[in-house]
């Protein structure tokens, strides 16, 4: 007999995605104190977030939301409809269907409904129906451990593929296969920092559109981006960083010309409203660059991120498919930052450690540290300076 699908009121799920806001525990500490799936837990945050807004509008506003929604769900009534006697439509939510990922399918199954049962809903949108009932687990002592040493490889070796990082870890100790290394570089977001032949038979999404690499343009006779003014090319990217217990997120922006970190955020889930996050903050402290770089991530190619990019008039550039140089100025600063900010010296406990320490180095770094690409000055000497400079040539 299959066990019971567990429902959660609207008051529980709201005080976990709160505990979630507040950063003090990792993604997997919070999922496996409530014994919940990591999936269903960044469902909840996403639809908390997308509904926030509504908590401080009136009654009025709220009637007006109830209408709209009676009149969308008629509307969709009537699609829903016309779909089951078109094959041309029905072919076209089969497709919309298969490009979607496991997480998106979970979120349209409706355990209340009472037309369709559980095993009728799982095997129309394409799931097991056993993936419902997944409990997840910690990630165990041994696991986090290969994962703090897979991390700690590529951050020496950049140009490791998963060939070396298994060869290393072997060497190191570790009883782990080829195919345990591949998942665990899908699971941190890491590849081999150097060019590699673009597919063409690779398949793009669709849905979120995938944006030209603008770099080119900076590029000198040795074919290096060489960007000569603070606030012209700001990059943008999201990397994993250890602590007792699991990993959190860092997303960054730095300004190509000067190397100074403009902004940075450290969160426990890796989605798009960190990427947003980090951008806005950027650019209500310095204003808007010409260009902003970053990979393909969907953090990056996400309907928020590009909208924000857009409505200030900031041209997109993505990396070319599996180019992390593309990137490489925040790619070097990740970098240095895990080498030399304590971060593989002594392992943070907890989270406001890591933060702190994560802030004093960023610190450092950007008023404190020479940089040598820099001809020995310090990065955001060198970006308040070039600012001075745009602004006297405005003058």
């Amino acid at each position: 007999m299959s066990a019971k699908k567990k429902t959660y009121s609207a008051d529980f799920k709201a005080k976990v995605v709160l505990e979630l806001l507040s950063e003090g525990a990792t993604l997997n500490q919070t999922a496996s104190k409530y014994e919940i799936t990591q999936q269903s837990l960044l469902a909840w945050k996403k639809q908390f977030l997308e509904n926030a807004s509504q908590a401080f509008e009136s009654s009025k506003m709220s009637s007006e939301y109830k209408k709209e929604i009676e009149e969308l769900q008629a509307t969709n009534d009537k699609l829903a409809k016309a779909l089951g006697n078109t094959t041309i439509e029905r072919d076209w939510a089969v497709k919309k269907l298969e490009s979607l990922d496991l997480l998106s399918k979970k979120s349209l199954i409706d355990v209340q409904a009472q037309d369709l049962s559980l095993s009728k809903q799982c095997k129309l949108v394409g799931i097991s129906r056993t993936c419902l009932y997944y409990k997840p687990k910690p990630i165990s002592a041994l696991n986090l451990r290969i994962l703090n040493a897979m991390d700690e490889i590529y951050t020496d070796n950049p140009d490791y593929g998963y060939r070396y990082i298994h060869k290393q870890l072997i060497e190191d100790g570790f009883a782990v296969g080829k195919h345990r290394v591949l998942k665990y570089m899908k699971i941190l977001g890491i590849e081999a920092l150097h060019p590699k032949p673009k597919k063409l038979t690779s398949i793009r999404d669709h849905e979120h559109k995938i944006y030209p690499y603008l770099l080119s343009r900076y590029h000198n006779n040795n074919k290096q981006v060489t960007v000569n003014e603070s606030n012209e090319v700001w990059s943008g990217d999201i990397t994993y960083i250890r602590v007792s217990g699991g990993f959190m997120y860092l997303a960054a922006i730095i300004d190509w010309h000067s190397k100074a970190v403009l902004s940075y955020k450290i969160s426990n889930t890796m989605d798009a409203s960190l990427a947003v996050g980090v951008l806005e903050d950027a650019i209500a402290k310095y204003g808007p660059p010409k260009i902003l770089n970053s990979d393909q991530g969907s953090q990056y190619t996400s309907y928020q991120h590009t909208k924000l990019l857009k409505d200030n008039d900031i041209e997109i550039s993505m990396n070319g498919k599996g180019r992390s140089i593309d990137n490489i100025a925040i790619e070097r600063f990740f970098r240095t930052l895990k080498k030399y900010s304590n971060i593989y010296i002594s392992d943070y406990s907890s989270i406001s450690e890591l933060k702190e320490g994560v802030a004093n180095y960023i610190h450092k770094y950007n008023f404190k540290r020479f940089h040598s690409a820099l001809n020995y000055q310090k990065p955001m000497n060198v970006y308040l300076e070039g600012m001075k400079k745009e602004v006297e040539n405005v003058a």
